[in-house]
């Protein structure tokens, strides 16, 4: 793979307007639509003063390919926020939003470069696997959903006539990632895809750039909730069977709040009892058609009861260390003698819940 090393005036650099980075809604767009995207979601003003007082650090090279539309201009696919960066400090009114803070960067910046160290590739795919060590698996990681809409386009490109499983392989092994990741990241992908074309659901305030493609991604780690949407990692199309209404549900249970908050979290905690829950056809009933809370729900799972037992072997397990520390202790801590009240009270109380709840049951 052969590449040329070039300084570049920057009205022959051109930002890359189909970049995965970029959300579906602003890609194929116009320039200036990306420049203000660039400047309200990519925190391009810190890089702008970054290098109006630095300047242009020339290791950081732009990976562009020529632009075949226009001939000695160059399409930047490695480097888009850079770009836009150094355009801006060269003419900040080609954005209409934060003017006030883009003139007062520029007025403070004692540089402005014109010209930007660049690569030159005969073809796009030839950065493709550079692109995926870097930020899938290497120091400068996309948000999620960029890594995923990359890997569909590397699938797309270089895999094109190979079934699923074996294109995640091959993928894997390029970029240095796990296949088993990989699966995940493109279906959790399409899974977004048939989201997105159902408008979000109407669920107020989701869009693209708020939607947590992680919640679907790590979903899939869990057995009930993959059956729950019946994808099937066996196929060579994962989502054939796909159970939409059910996507829809997690979607709702997921992203719609109410008060603020939404019915489950999506992080792992959240993941581990909605799993639990859907496992469960009575408590899955009771969270899914009577409004029962996540929490509720989970209690009639039949986990909590196992959840109860490991505490409390825990907790035992760290009173015999304790117990087994106690004749080697110079200077025991103050609060130490309430510490074992407490521990003594929370134990009757326990105890005397267990009688309780037994005696409910006695007729007399």
């Amino acid at each position: 793979m052969s590449q040329d090393f070039k300084k570049i005036k920057i009205e022959d650099l051109k930002l890359d307007l189909k970049n995965p980075r970029l959300p579906k809604s602003k890609q194929g767009k116009d320039e200036k639509t990306v420049i203000e995207f660039m400047l309200l979601e990519a925190a391009t003003l810190e890089l702008m003063m970054a290098i109006g007082q630095n300047d242009y650090f020339a290791g950081e090279q732009l990976l562009v390919i020529p632009d075949e539309d226009d001939e000695g201009k160059y399409v930047v696919v490695e480097g888009n926020r850079r770009l836009t960066a150094v355009k801006l400090l060269n003419d900040p009114s080609i954005s209409s939003v934060k003017k006030e803070s883009l003139q007062k960067v520029c007025a403070e910046a004692d540089f402005k470069p014109n010209e930007i160290p660049c690569l030159i590739f005969e073809q796009k795919d030839q950065i493709l696997k550079y692109l995926g060590f870097r930020h899938i698996t290497g120091i400068k990681s996309w948000r999620l959903l960029e890594k995923a809409r990359y890997l569909f386009d590397l699938k797309e490109s270089e895999f094109a006539g190979v079934g699923f499983l074996q294109a995640c392989r091959d993928i894997a092994k390029m970029i240095g990632s796990s296949s088993s990741y990989i699966r995940r990241l493109l279906t959790g992908l399409s899974l977004y895809k048939k989201v997105e074309d159902e408008g979000f659901y109407s669920i107020e305030n989701l869009n693209d750039t708020r939607f947590h493609l992680n919640y679907f991604v790590d979903a899939l780690n869990k057995e009930n909730i993959r059956n729950f949407l019946e994808v099937d990692f066996n196929e060579d199309d994962p989502i054939k069977k796909l159970n939409g209404d059910n996507l829809e549900l997690l979607t709702h249970w997921w992203f719609e709040k109410t008060e603020g908050k939404s019915r489950v979290l999506g992080d792992s905690e959240g993941l581990k009892m909605l799993d639990a829950v859907i496992g469960s056809p009575i408590a899955l009933k009771a969270f899914k058609d009577e409004g029962a809370t996540i929490d509720d729900a989970y209690d009639l799972t039949g986990e909590i009861d196992l959840l109860f037992r490991k505490e409390i072997e825990k907790a035992l397990s760290s009173l015999h260390k304790a117990d087994a520390y106690s004749n080697k202790v110079d200077d025991f801590y103050s609060g130490m003698i309430e510490d074992l009240k407490t521990i003594r009270e929370i134990a009757l109380k326990i105890r005397n819940f267990k009688i309780q709840k037994e005696n409910e049951d006695d007729d007399f």
